[in-house]
Formats: structure tokens, C-alpha cells, sequence
């Protein structure tokens, strides 16, 4: 069995970054995560000792559900996750920002990055288990959580749509200026990653590149259960 190192490098890296540059969002073409995995790290959910903070999400108008935020130290797959994919979409962060024209603060290394963000003030750890049953859904929006925010983030599916649950696609919301809005739809499958853009992304038009604002939500899930883990690559203050 590969370990997740090995499974990260070995997915579809072209593809899924060509995608992720056309439409703002990608999702691995085969699992990072076996089933077993999947079912190890919703179970985390009960051991409120991990965790830094639960949010129920109708009282904030959020929309309906319930995640809850990691506490550091995190566990060992997560942080190895996050720090994987931070390696490989920081040549993306980089690029977007050049052609922005933005400034690319972004080292090499998610120990880095992470070491600004506290600088900053920027403290509170970020990856997050969200859970989902019938009627729950997520409203458009963006984890920004300060100054400094890494422009690409990552959510990975815990269940099987169908199997599991019944609804809740995972939906990008993309502005153009002068266009009306532009959704996406995808059911997240379990053990995949769909990496996504945190905030806006590059758009090419006559007069050069521009900022399209895009927000991040879920569908109302009809029925079962929808449990995801999402990787955002920076920290809260």
C-alpha cells in the first residue's frame, strides 16, 4: 500500500492544475485516501480534545451543520497532508500572483508560511472536519481569517455520494465583471481531493488579467450523512 507521500505525487498533477487554472476548482482523478482512512479521520469528530472550537452554523446564518476547527499539535495525517499540498500549489499561488500583478509572499515550505502567520498574528490552526446531515447545507463564502491568506485551499470527501448521502454537491460561485455568475457543482468522491481557489483567480480578457471574485459552499444534502475534511493552507488570527 502506498503511503500518502507517494499517493499525493502520483495524482494527475497536469491535469488537475489545468482544470483548477480554467474553472477555479479540480478534483483528483483517484483517491488520496482508502475508505478505511476516510472512516479513521471522521471519527476524530468525538474527541472534542483535538479541536479548538465547534461552530453550529444556523445561529451565525452560516447555514446548517456543524464543523469544528483542529486544535495544534495536529494529527499526523493532517498536517502531512497539508504541508504536501502546500508544496505543490505554492507554484500556483506564485503564478496567479504574477499575473495579478500581486505580490507572491509565499515560501517554500508550509513551516514557513505558517511562521509569518504567526508573526502576523495569525495563531489559530485552520483544517477543519465539517458534518452534514439531512437538510444541512453550507452558504457561499471564503476562509479568509486575516491579512495574510494563502490563495488555494483543499477539501477531501469522507463519504461515498450515493452510498452515504444524497445531495450535497460542493458548489463554486465565480463573478466576472460585467457577467453574470458562473456556479459548479461536484460531488465530492470519498478519499478525493478537490483543490480550490480561496478567494478569486486569474481571468484573461482583452484588456489582460483580472481578479474574478469566487465563493465556496454545499448543496443541501437530501439524505445520510456528508462528512469532508478541509485543508485551508493558512492560519487564523
Amino acid at each position: 500500500m502506498k503511503g500518502l507521500e507517494d499517493r499525493v505525487e502520483s495524482l494527475d498533477w497536469t491535469s488537475l492544475l489545468d482544470e483548477l487554472d480554467e474553472v477555479g476548482g479540480s478534483q483528483s482523478t483517484h483517491p488520496i485516501l482508502h475508505p478505511s482512512e476516510c472512516r479513521a479521520l471522521a471519527d476524530l469528530y468525538e474527541h472534542e480534545t483535538l479541536f479548538r472550537a465547534t461552530v453550529d452554523m444556523a445561529p451565525r446564518h452560516y447555514g446548517s451543520g456543524q464543523y469544528r476547527y483542529f486544535e495544534y499539535p495536529l494529527p499526523g495525517p493532517i498536517a502531512q497532508l497539508r504541508s504536501m499540498f502546500y508544496v505543490k500549489l505554492v507554484p500556483v499561488a506564485r503564478e496567479w500572483a504574477e499575473r495579478l500583478g500581486r505580490p507572491a509572499p509565499w515560501p517554500d515550505t508550509l513551516d514557513e508560511w505558517l511562521t509569518m502567520c504567526h508573526s502576523a498574528g495569525q495563531l489559530r490552526p485552520t483544517p477543519l472536519l465539517l458534518r452534514y446531515g439531512p437538510g444541512d447545507w453550507n452558504a457561499l463564502h471564503r476562509d479568509l481569517y486575516g491579512e495574510l491568506v494563502f490563495p488555494l485551499q483543499v477539501v477531501i470527501g469522507l463519504d461515498e455520494p450515493a452510498a452515504d448521502y444524497e445531495g450535497g454537491e460542493f458548489l463554486l460561485v465565480e463573478q466576472r465583471a460585467r457577467m453574470q455568475s458562473r456556479g459548479t457543482a461536484t460531488m465530492l468522491r470519498q478519499g478525493h481531493a478537490f483543490v480550490f481557489t480561496t478567494s478569486d483567480r486569474p481571468v484573461e480578457s482583452a484588456r489582460g488579467w483580472s481578479a474574478a471574485p469566487m465563493r465556496h459552499g454545499v448543496s443541501t444534502v437530501r439524505s445520510g450523512e456528508r462528512r469532508t475534511l478541509g485543508l485551508v493552507l493558512h492560519d487564523a488570527e
